[in-house]
């Protein structure tokens, strides 16, 4: 079992900028395959980025050139640089830790409004 707890959400201006935080237990952590998702009210889980043990990243479409996905093996956590941010980002973010099996952070609101 692995937990995975998120940090960092809250309310920014447009044009904007905030940096998410996933941690994630286990010491196997380098191995893990992990990525950011993200729900808006109404819609579909979607895709931010995900990133490889080895800190090979993926990007949804929406997010290129804006959103950065970095991880620190020495310290079990992963980050989520958002830059450029607008009203079509907010969403509640989760976290994914995929290592045999998938699990979910509990989210964290990302409200984008001026």
């Amino acid at each position: 079992q692995v937990q995975v707890v998120e940090s960092g959400g809250g309310l920014v201006q447009p044009g904007g900028s905030l940096r998410l935080s996933c941690v994630a237990s286990g010491s196997f952590f380098r191995l893990y395959v992990m990525g950011w998702y993200r729900q808006a009210p109404g819609k579909q889980r979607e895709l931010v980025a995900t990133i490889t043990g080895g800190g090979t990243a993926n990007y949804g479409d929406s997010v290129k050139g804006r959103f950065t996905i970095t991880r620190d093996n020495t310290k079990n956590t992963m980050y989520l640089q958002m830059n450029s941010l607008n009203p079509e980002d907010t969403a509640v973010y989760y976290c994914k830790v995929n290592f045999g099996a998938d699990y979910w952070g509990q989210g964290t609101q990302v409200t984008v409004s001026s």
